[in-house]
Formats: C-alpha cells, sequence, structure tokens
C-alpha cells in the first residue's frame, strides 16, 4: 500500500469518527480530532478560533442538539495540498422523517509526525435548496 493509499485510507476514518461522535453526541471523542490551533466555522458562520473556543462551543451543543433522524458523512473528494497537508470536500446528510437536509464541509487536515491526521481549518456550509 502506498503512503497515499495509507494516508486517504487515514483521511476517512477521521471523516467517519466525525460521522459516529456526532451520531453519539461524543463531544470528547470529536474534540480529540482537532489540532490545538484548529480553525472551525460553523454552517451558520460562528468562527472559532482555537481548541478552546472549539471545545466551548462543542461541550455546550453537542450534547443537547436534536434531530430525529440519523447523520451521515461521506469524504467527496480529496486533494493534497502537500504530503501532510489535505483539503477533503465532506457530504453530510441529515436523514429525518421531514426529508433529508445536506451540508457541504471542507476539512482541512494536517498531518502530525506520528502520522496522525488532524482537522486544522474547517467550514461547515448548509446546502440550500432553493
Amino acid at each position: 500500500m502506498s503512503i497515499e493509499t495509507a494516508d486517504i485510507k487515514a483521511i476517512e476514518q477521521v471523516v467517519a469518527t466525525v460521522e459516529r461522535t456526532q451520531r453519539a453526541k461524543d463531544v470528547e471523542g470529536f474534540l480529540a480530532l482537532f489540532h490545538p490551533d484548529a480553525l472551525w466555522t460553523t454552517a451558520h458562520g460562528k468562527v472559532l478560533i482555537g481548541f478552546d473556543a472549539i471545545a466551548e462551543f462543542t461541550r455546550a451543543v453537542l450534547p443537547n442538539a436534536s434531530w430525529d433522524g440519523n447523520v451521515t458523512y461521506e469524504a467527496v473528494h480529496t486533494h493534497f495540498l502537500r504530503p501532510d497537508v489535505v483539503a477533503v470536500k465532506v457530504r453530510q446528510v441529515y436523514h429525518s422523517a421531514e426529508g433529508d437536509t445536506e451540508g457541504a464541509p471542507l476539512y482541512v487536515m494536517t498531518k502530525r509526525e506520528d502520522g496522525t491526521w488532524l482537522l486544522h481549518a474547517c467550514q461547515n456550509t448548509e446546502v440550500r435548496v432553493d
């Protein structure tokens, strides 16, 4: 297996862990995916700079999040900017009785010296159907 193939599998695992932790409302599991200097912008435009801000927001919001269906995340495009920096376009779908809604996150991930990929700069965008 080439390094890039192994990296793509590891990156897809990060996306799968985002899905799993969101479904389970697992705050600490979700936060473990972030680089200490991460930047996160929510689907509604709230900008969170640094791990502490992301953690404060996540601890306040995720445990009380309510949805009556399920959410899925799929890495639909992976583009290496450098061997240790990747941009990942994600398809995020909330499935509910009222119908599906979609998000289009972009995750920029960086690879640590130990080979671990972490979320570093992320923008979640709500997909609107007009």
